[in-house]
């Protein structure tokens, strides 16, 4: 089985950066909880293999090129903790507002959480504000 650091960043590739809503199914637990990740409309939540898959979805959509590019990790026990840069262009809409066509890149650090190999949570924190602002979404 591969190690816990090995999973994540192919879930990082396919899940996040590919798009690939089947491969979730791989890779994640039963539940999957948001423990902590101010901003994000499920924080606090756990979520259904399928809860995941819609946000995921919903997470995407308005930036069908989102990309994660992994800068550091570092892994103990059961955890594996990503430094990371998210990059995306606003295609679709986004909270009632039309598509912006303007694109971002803001650095993160997500805390993901295992159990017998599989992914079952995570916290997070990343400058919202940063990626709203270089939307053009504010005012």
């Amino acid at each position: 089985m591969p190690d816990n650091t090995t999973r994540l960043l192919a879930f990082m590739e396919r899940v996040w950066s590919s798009g690939e809503v089947a491969a979730v199914d791989e890779f994640l637990g039963p539940q999957y909880t948001i423990y902590s990740d101010p901003g994000d409309p499920w924080d606090g939540q756990t979520l259904s293999v399928s809860g995941f898959k819609e946000r995921l979805l919903a997470s995407r959509t308005p930036f069908p090129d989102l990309r994660f590019d992994i800068d550091e990790t570092v892994s103990a026990g059961d955890r594996v903790a990503l430094s990371w840069t998210m990059r995306g262009t606003q295609l679709g809409s986004m909270g009632g507002r039309p598509p912006s066509g303007r694109s971002f890149a803001v650095r993160g650090m997500t805390i993901y959480h295992f159990a017998d190999g599989r992914i079952i949570g995570h916290q997070q924190v990343v400058d919202r504000l940063s990626v709203v602002q270089q939307l053009g979404l504010l005012g």
